[in-house]
């Protein structure tokens, strides 16, 4: 592999314009595609010195051989460049889409003669008008079948439709109402096609005003004694308000807009997308994204949004995002000629949502997608061979012995410095063991590196003795000993941290005479494993279960850890504050429950803790000079 000072471009090579570059690996195959208002702007932030780039973007130079760039005209056919060329190579250090799911929709063929709707996943029919997504074919199958009833229109295949034509008879559904049967001549195919038209613009929004028109006409009928057609209408108008009453009202009715939520860390994201036509929700979808270069929340919207539209499928004329990209001028324009080529009127704006009932959405949107993504790991993380797959990957990427089928893993959590604690959690098979989770209280640490230290120390302890000796049995009574589950030895060691931590923890293992443990700690940051005695970590590709089951274990450490310490100051500022005369019990617990976080009553001026039910200004002053005194 050539180093990559003999491909690199010279900078003066590389134009200023805007332009779309390719990475490509010795064997031409493209790594990754971007744009650039600038590309020799762009491209010298990728030959920078190696140790100053993100670890992923790192990978990716090292692997390539050489770089192209195409220079456009402006930001939007950068865009659209980008776009095609995604598309066309499917660059593995570009964003990956995961959405293996296939929706089913509602289509109307209005290029056909006598349109015809249908439950379809095929979003290619030609002509076709498509409503939804939905999230369940059963929940399509009654919007339809509801739907009949109002708008009579055909919904049979052809090859029955041709056969009710030859012999002149109707099928089941023209006679019981749900059909107007054009087949055997009951309306003409022209007025068929209006009662399509009909059923499309009712389900592309503008369906409290079809009501109210057709309100209208009942009032009218009965007032000139047709009473059979009114009762048609009021038959109508109830089978209408039944499809509407299974569609919440969330906005305006005259709203027309996607809602996109993202959730999103180091390894993946998870989007939802509302899709809001006529002020309600009329479908849903979700997938999930595998971010593998360090992409900003802008660039995942931009390329989410690339990548959540067809000619078939077009966005509408209001996008609401978590964060509106960089080039949102030229995305915005790209997706308004996305909704003019499938017929579809007026510009399309992006934007994100500020206060108001657009924002409370917005934010039940991201509340999906934080929970898609919770059940996407952890349905990653309950399979049973991805799990040990992880495992064996960690023993390879590791130069281990065997599997560590045990791992235990540390981190330190303190509050600005202060309070130190750490927490211990454990897994057996790739699966939490949590009544084998333990805390540490830490007296006296320099810093991070010494708490693990003395954390280490005492756990490993038990190990010692196990060494010089049988581990405690149960007593004669059954009673287990204590702290039992100390003495399962680990397979592997985890330490949330990079370099010095893991020093600092190997330290700990000679100093017990334990030579036999392996240690390792992962850098949250850049994703890296790091080794004792090691000057460069260890890489694991970010689509690996290895790394997954790495990163779940760290976080599962630092959140048992943020837990423990934050009780651990509530407990601290409840032993401060009843030192003060005349602050009992109730009144601590009313001053907790006013500011609802030890750091919000920590924060509080001497105003504020006055507001407090049964807290004048002398008992003020006095909380305010106790908290400041006493940490």
């Amino acid at each position: 592999m050539a180093p990559r000072e003999e491909w690199r471009p010279k900078r003066g090579e590389i134009p200023t314009d805007p332009g779309v570059y390719r990475f490509l690996d010795a064997n031409g195959r493209v790594l990754y595609v971007g744009k650039a208002k600038n590309l020799r702007g762009r491209l010298s932030n990728y030959f920078q010195p190696l140790h100053s780039l993100h670890e992923r973007t790192r990978r990716m130079v090292t692997t390539a051989q050489g770089v192209e760039w195409t220079v456009v005209g402006s930001e939007l056919e950068a865009l659209s460049l980008e776009y095609t060329w995604i598309k066309e190579f499917a660059p593995p250090f570009n964003v990956k889409f995961r959405d293996d799911k296939t929706y089913p929709y509602l289509a109307i063929t209005l290029a056909e003669r006598v349109p015809r709707v249908l439950i379809t996943r095929n979003r290619k029919l030609a002509g076709a008008r498509y409503f939804g997504p939905y999230t369940k074919v059963w929940a399509v199958r009654e919007t339809v079948d509801l739907m009949l009833k109002a708008f009579p229109m055909r919904s049979c295949s052809t090859a029955t439709y041709d056969r009710a034509h030859r012999t002149g008879r109707a099928c089941l559904l023209g006679d019981i109402g749900k059909c107007a049967a054009p087949c055997v001549g009951r309306v003409t195919p022209e007025q068929h096609r209006s009662i399509a038209l009909d059923f499309a613009s009712f389900m592309a929004g503008n369906d409290e005003s079809y009501v109210r028109g057709l309100r209208t006409a009942m009032t009218a009928a009965a007032r000139d004694l047709d009473y059979e057609t009114a009762a048609r209408l009021r038959d109508q108008i109830g089978a209408l308000e039944t499809v509407l009453a299974k569609s919440a009202v969330v906005l305006d009715e005259q709203t027309d807009a996607d809602i996109f939520g993202i959730a999103h860390d180091e390894l993946a994201a998870a989007v939802q997308l509302f899709l809001v036509r006529g002020g309600r929700i009329r479908g849903v979808r979700a997938w999930v994204v595998d971010t593998e270069l360090d992409v900003t929340i802008g660039d995942l919207v931009d390329s989410v949004l690339q990548n959540a539209y067809d000619d078939a499928d077009p966005p509408a004329r209001e996008v609401i995002v978590p964060a509106v990209p960089d080039d949102v001028a030229a995305l915005q324009e790209v997706l308004s000629e996305r909704r003019r080529a499938a017929g579809e009127r007026g510009a399309v704006t992006v934007k994100t949502a500020q206060r108001g009932q657009k924002a409370a959405l917005a934010e039940t949107v991201a509340t999906n997608a934080a929970g898609a993504l919770q059940q996407y790991k952890t349905r990653r993380s309950g399979d049973f061979t991805a799990r040990s797959q992880a495992l064996t990957d960690i023993q390879e990427a590791l130069e281990l012995a065997e599997a560590p089928l045990r791992l235990e893993c540390f981190d330190v959590s303190h509050f600005g410095g202060s309070n130190p604690v750490a927490s211990m959690v454990v897994f057996e098979d790739g699966l939490p063991r949590k009544d084998q989770y333990r805390t540490f209280a830490i007296t006296d640490a320099r810093d991070d590196t010494d708490a693990i230290y003395q954390v280490l120390r005492r756990r490993l302890a038990y190990l010692r003795d196990e060494v010089a000796g049988p581990a405690p049995t149960a007593s004669d009574d059954g009673t287990p000993p204590a702290r039992k589950a100390f003495h399962y030895r680990p397979g592997l060691l985890v330490i949330d941290g990079g370099q010095p931590q893991v020093a600092a923890a190997a330290r700990a293992l000679r100093d017990e005479g334990l030579t036999d443990i392996a240690v390792c700690g992962i850098a949250k940051r850049l994703e890296e494993v790091w080794l004792p005695d090691s000057d460069f970590p260890v890489i694991l590709p970010r689509s690996s279960d290895a790394l997954f089951l790495l990163q779940r274990l760290r976080d599962e450490a630092h959140r048992f850890a943020l837990r423990y310490q934050t009780r651990t100051r509530s407990r601290d500022i409840r032993t401060v504050l009843s030192g003060i005369p005349g602050l009992g019990p109730a009144r601590i617990r009313e001053l907790l429950s006013h500011f609802g976080s030890v750091t919000r009553v920590r924060a509080a001026d001497e105003e504020a803790l006055a507001q407090v039910p049964g807290i004048g200004p002398t008992m003020a002053a006095a909380i305010h000079r106790a908290l400041r005194d006493g940490g």
